[in-house]
């Protein structure tokens, strides 16, 4: 058997209920943040992708240049942010570069919003 002495000498270990609590609330908010957020970075890169392809093989006028991303558009039903009329295009040392920018607002919890700018060029 232990002696008085022994058992008092020792402490308990582990995490308190409080403790647990608040990692629970951490990694639930990272969770939402990461449900949330995860769908926009996957439109953006989406529509960073179609615009790569359509500055390469999209055409040669602006009409054509939006006739084109419509089209890309129409295929890749995730963009919904920006249309052909959003995208800035323009002629750089006779290469098409079409740039886009947009906001993303994301309810986290009411009244709480998230604003995520984006914005990108063709390569």
């Amino acid at each position: 058997m232990m002696s008085k002495r022994h058992r008092v000498g020792r402490q308990q270990q582990g995490i308190t209920l409080l403790g647990l609590l608040f990692w629970a609330i951490i990694i639930g908010f990272i969770a939402l943040l990461t449900v949330r957020v995860l769908p926009t970075l996957n439109e953006f890169f989406t529509i960073q992708k179609a615009v790569n392809k359509v500055a390469l093989e999209g055409g040669n006028t602006v009409p054509e240049i939006r006739a084109a991303f419509e089209k890309q558009r129409d295929i890749e039903y995730s963009i919904q942010s920006v249309t052909s009329k959003d995208l800035d295009i323009t002629k750089e040392n006779d290469r098409i570069v079409i740039r886009f920018a947009y906001s993303k607002e994301i309810e986290l919890f009411a009244p709480v919003f998230l604003l995520i700018k984006y914005e990108g060029q063709s390569r």
